[in-house]
This record gives C-alpha cells, structure tokens and sequence, in this order.
C-alpha cells in the first residue's frame, strides 16, 4: 500500500497535470481539487468508453501495451 501512495504523489505533481499549460509542475502539497482515478475504475473491464465533454464525444482507450489514448 505504501508503494501505491508513493506512486500517487508522483501523478499529482506530474507537469502534465500544470493547469496552466506551461509544463511546469506546482511544487508543494497537491491541491485537493485534483481526483486521482485508476484507469481501471473509468474502464471497468472494458478497453474501450466512451466520454461526453462538452457536448462532444470522445472515445478512451487501453493498448495492448498498456497506454492510453484519448480520441474525439
């Protein structure tokens, strides 16, 4: 379990997750406005969902390689 904790603080101060788009990651305790979801709760068995965001749809994938692609 602790490993996975670890793990999560790394997510959360990934600089992809930079609100404001310049990469650079925000240093510090992650903001509780940020929700962690493992993959495996938005896809729930399946490799492929579906994603309404702003009235468009977008499709989430899983790889055989285990990466993710996000598609409109």
């Amino acid at each position: 379990m602790q490993a996975q904790s670890s793990h999560s603080q790394k997510v959360l101060s990934h600089s992809s997750l930079d609100q404001a788009g310049s990469g650079a990651a925000a240093h510090g305790t992650p903001s509780p406005a940020h929700a962690l979801l493992q993959s495996s709760e938005l896809l729930k068995g399946q490799k492929t969902i579906g994603i309404l965001h702003n009235g468009s749809l977008y499709r989430l994938q899983a790889t055989k390689l285990g990466k993710l692609i996000l598609t409109k």
